[in-house]
């Protein structure tokens, strides 16, 4: 009995730690997403150029996201994510001190590099954390991370608000962030690969189980890299709207994203996987639908709202479906956050094409459409924790794939 209670207490302890380090994750990007105004003042950059430049986070985390299970695989699961979250937090420094667009770019490219490995891995320890556990925490997961990201945004606003040097504030929240991620990572499980197992290959084309999963996760994130961009541009344009009110919805947008994660494990314990993303494509189509059709601001603010409530869970859940889906977790998971990586890199200006060629309207049009098909495709998550295998003890060694 005492060794029972010895593993449910490692496996909280894992779970608060892996928690945390979603946290420190979302708090890195806050960061940076506020003081990109400095960025390109500093960098002396036009809009175009720097919209340009802000396409290599993107890049950069699909070109070395596949690396991340090689890495988790040679070195363990915990230290991977102890020296990978160590670089994401302190790749923080680099895009404020480039002085022109190709430094930019260099640092961006490293930048997005470091944030999707870490990602994947810390990803791949919540898979194992909630399979261990046999209840959903994934949603609550990357709630975290909302939460965190809404933690360094706030302190962005304080330090832009003052005028403080972005080089210093990115300086001192590097500092305080990777302290904070070492800290958290010696909670998480530490998993080894057999000496015996095949190593995976340091980079390699997702998974043929992971294509799927990421078809419908693509399909959420372009919905929320939309919403995101555009909430704000479409109640000022179409709708003729106040700065304000077009601000304000897309904080009701990512208001309702971050509520839904934290609550999201309840609902997926109770209905499931597949039937919590059936409603919530549902749920987001309506929202897309009032969006499409709304004649006044508030009803298209309530639409972008259901958008961000509908897809909230999606991602999450794409996560965990890939980590359960073949032999080797960190592959499938980083096969379907390349995917999702890539909706979230050409949702914005794909939007900003198809309105130019015919109008907002017919854009979120298309967000619509693909918010249908959450409900209609939802059935390749159908494993769900409740399916996952028996939990074993927190520090037993886990085989890598089998060739």
């Amino acid at each position: 009995m005492s060794e029972v209670v010895h593993d449910v207490r490692q496996l909280k302890r894992a779970r608060y730690a892996v928690a945390a380090v979603f946290c420190v994750h979302g708090a890195v990007t806050g960061s940076f997403a506020t003081r990109v105004p400095w960025i390109q003042e500093h960098a002396d950059l036009s809009a175009g150029l720097l919209g340009l430049a802000l396409a290599f986070p993107a890049i950069g985390a699909s070109v070395a996201m596949p690396l991340a299970g090689w890495v988790s695989h040679r070195f363990g699961a915990r230290t991977a994510l102890r020296g990978l979250l160590a670089l994401w937090t302190m790749a923080l420094i680099l895009p404020s001190l480039a002085p022109d667009l190709l430094t930019l770019c260099v640092a961006l490219f490293v930048y997005g590099a470091t944030a999707g490995m870490s990602d994947v891995a810390m990803n791949a320890l919540g898979v194992e954390v909630e399979t261990r556990m046999k209840k959903s925490i994934m949603s609550g997961l990357h709630g975290m991370w909302s939460v965190g990201a809404l933690i360094g945004s706030a302190a962005g606003t304080v330090a832009a608000h003052i005028g403080a040097d972005a080089r210093l504030h990115h300086a001192l929240a590097a500092v305080a962030l990777t302290a904070i991620g070492l800290v958290a990572c010696q909670g998480v499980l530490d998993l080894q690969a057999e000496p015996e197992d095949e190593a995976p290959p340091r980079f390699s084309l997702p998974p043929k189980s992971a294509l799927l999963i990421g078809a419908v996760g693509f399909c959420a994130v372009f919905a929320e890299g939309a919403s995101l961009d555009w909430s704000a541009v479409y109640l000022r344009d179409v709708l003729d709207s106040s700065a304000g009110v077009a601000a304000a919805s897309t904080t009701g947008f990512t208001l309702t994203m971050a509520i839904a994660r934290l609550a999201g494990d309840a609902v997926v314990d109770r209905f499931g996987s597949v039937r919590t993303v059936r409603v919530g494509g549902v749920v987001a189509a309506l929202g897309g639908l009032l969006v499409v059709v709304a004649p006044h601001p508030a009803i298209a603010m309530c639409g972008f709202a259901l958008l961000g409530l509908g897809i909230a869970v999606v991602v999450p859940l794409a996560f965990a479906a890939a980590g359960r889906s073949g032999p080797n977790p960190s592959q499938a998971i980083a096969g379907v956050a390349t995917i999702t990586y890539t909706s979230g890199l050409i949702a914005p200006s794909a939007i900003g094409t198809l309105a130019d060629a015919t109008s907002l309207v017919v854009s979120f049009g298309l967000v619509t459409v693909l918010a249908c098909g959450l409900a209609v495709f939802a059935g390749v998550l159908r494993t769900d924790s409740r399916e996952a295998t028996p939990s074993a003890p927190a520090d037993a060694k886990v085989p890598g794939p089998k060739s």
